[in-house]
């Protein structure tokens, strides 16, 4: 039976494995955590072989796990190298919102929150590109005016006097 960690990741047995390509011969998975070493190559009739990665625990805090996973997202380098900073500061059109901006963005830092909003901007422009609709905002994120430069929602926090403190809990 599949098992989670307490970082979130899944870890399969060999009867997972041997279960999941059983039902879905389609299934295409680049990487997989096991709980011992795997080799199905002789098993299944399978093209793309993922790289199966043999699982051991880590000693990481969840906040370096989170940080190691930041630095290995997929995004083009367009939006690694891309000053997010500079970015949202230019979409600002009055002193007000400079101000918002600028406060947001030192909380973001603090919390070594960058990656994050370069990948949020990533992900913003590519559901653009391919027409696909996300809603107009939810929950606390939509006290974040630095989420709304970006696309992430439509609702203006300036306008709704919503406070960051709301976002960064």
């Amino acid at each position: 039976m599949m098992k989670t960690d307490s970082y979130g990741q899944q870890i399969y047995s060999e009867n997972d494995i041997f279960e999941l390509y059983m039902s879905n011969t389609n299934l295409k998975l680049k990487s997989v955590f096991v709980n011992k070493d795997i080799d199905f190559n002789d098993v299944l009739d399978i093209e793309d072989i993922p790289e199966f990665i043999k699982y051991e625990s880590s000693n990481l805090s969840l906040q370096d796990f989170d940080l190691n996973n930041q630095n290995n997202w997929f995004m083009p380098d367009e939006y690694k190298n891309m000053d997010i900073a500079l970015f949202v500061l230019n979409k600002c059109s009055n002193d007000a919102e400079l101000q918002r901006v600028g406060t947001e963005l030192f909380l973001f830092q603090e919390r070594n929150m960058f990656t994050l909003l370069k990948y949020l901007k990533y992900l913003v422009d590519t559901m653009k590109q391919n027409n696909i609709v996300w809603g107009v905002g939810r929950g606390s994120s939509v006290a974040s005016f630095v989420l709304f430069l970006l696309g992430v929602h439509r609702i203006n926090s300036l306008y709704y006097d919503l406070s960051i403190e709301e976002f960064l809990k």
